[in-house]
């Protein structure tokens, strides 16, 4: 029976790899990178790089393919999703059919957290067939954040929200909490609220040498943040960003 690792890598720097992660990568027969085109070519360059950095097990083989993207012009934005779902597993199934076989150790390099806002395992649970699945924990990308800030997340006795930029544009600020993670944000999605009694804290590249961090009031570092944001994509080609808003009375 084959067995599938999705192992959690975290945020960029190589030192956030955890010794399971490290033993895990080496009990692969296969160790499989994804390349999501030449404009995101450092993600995969970071995967090579673990790999050759810890990798002692001289039959553990690598292969590398290319991530299917998901078709944007779908309206319905699930449905998108869901078959773009099916085309990851599909590369997947036939890459590993391709260089392993039915049986032996699978393993993914998982950006992050497997279970944080990553679709790794649902896409697992449609291969076929079903293999053994295994996670191996990472550090998130709101841990790398926190830490980047020397921030607590959450306020004494008080919960958070972890949501999306899309979520965030189209429901306002979430209700009962005070404190919001947002993850996935294609855009600045904290312009559409009101920047009264809100401070941010944002960050992108985080665990790499290109990280930027920036904190302050809202309505003060916000137009800021768009600015840089807006730079780096263009510098890089790519961002992956992340931030906290905590609204004060």
């Amino acid at each position: 029976m084959m067995t599938l690792s999705l192992i959690g890598i975290g945020c960029g720097d190589p030192a956030q790899l955890t010794r399971a992660a490290v033993q895990a990568i080496n009990a692969a027969d296969l160790v499989l990178i994804p390349r999501k085109g030449t404009a995101k070519s450092d993600l995969a360059d970071l995967r090579r790089t673990i790999c050759a950095d810890v990798l002692t097990n001289a039959i553990t083989r690598i292969a590398e393919f290319d991530l299917p993207v998901r078709d944007a012009r779908e309206a319905d934005y699930r449905k998108g999703v869901d078959d773009w779902h099916d085309a990851v597993a599909a590369t997947w199934s036939q890459t590993i059919a391709d260089h392993l076989g039915g049986d032996g150790k699978v393993a993914l390099l998982i950006w992050g957290d497997p279970s944080l806002y990553d679709s790794s395992l649902r896409i697992a649970r449609r291969l076929d067939p079903l293999p053994k699945i295994e996670v191996v924990p990472g550090i998130t990308s709101i841990q790398a954040l926190c830490a980047a800030h020397a921030l607590p997340l959450n306020d004494i006795g008080e919960p958070f929200l972890v949501t999306t930029g899309r979520r965030l544009c189209e429901g306002g600020w979430p209700e009962g909490v005070d404190t919001v993670v947002v993850m996935l944000d294609g855009g600045t999605a904290f312009q559409s609220l009101d920047p009264d009694r809100i401070h941010i804290w944002w960050g992108a590249y985080l665990g790499m040498a290109d990280q930027i961090i920036m904190s302050g009031a809202l309505a003060d570092i916000g137009p800021r943040i768009v600015t840089a944001r807006r730079d780096a994509r263009e510098r890089h080609g790519w961002i992956m960003d992340i931030y906290i808003l905590k609204r004060r009375p």
